[in-house]
């Protein structure tokens, strides 16, 4: 049976997933626009540096830090922010896109995802980030947990 758009989109962002580097958590990202795929992201080490897999394991795993917190001790580039990056990167204009993504974005991630002017958010799993929605919600962007 052939997929409706959202399925689509969504099991493609799992499959970008499977790029991921982080030892936590694999999530991937994808950025569509009139049903056209416009950029991926997954997380991983930023280009050109060591992947904590070669660093002696996850950092924030060493120090306890609970999911969800203390965003800044991750080595990793989110994939939301790949998939922004990476459009920024080749002139690929955002404004307007739906994000599908495997895991709910972070509050660090939905201030970029609401500066660059993505409208809907679609995700499959959770994340301990309540400050994230309050953002989305304040901003009136559209965002669904989907149920597989």
């Amino acid at each position: 049976m052939r997929p409706n758009w959202q399925t689509y989109f969504l099991d493609i962002a799992v499959l970008v997933a499977t790029r991921s580097t982080c030892l936590r958590r694999q999530v991937g990202a994808i950025l569509v626009k009139d049903n056209r795929i416009l950029a991926t992201g997954y997380n991983g080490a930023p280009k050109d540096t060591a992947h904590c897999e070669y660093l002696g394991g996850c950092l924030r795993e060493k120090l306890n830090i609970p999911s969800g917190q203390r965003h800044e001790i991750c080595r990793a580039v989110h994939a939301e922010q790949s998939a922004i990056i990476q459009a920024a990167k080749y002139g690929v204009s955002v404004d307007g896109a739906f994000l599908y993504c495997t895991h709910q974005p972070c509050s660090i991630c939905a201030k970029m995802i609401i500066n660059c002017g993505i409208k809907s958010v679609f995700y499959l799993e959770g994340y301990p980030d309540d400050f994230s929605m309050s953002f989305f919600e304040e901003a009136n962007i559209n965002v669904v947990k989907i149920e597989k």
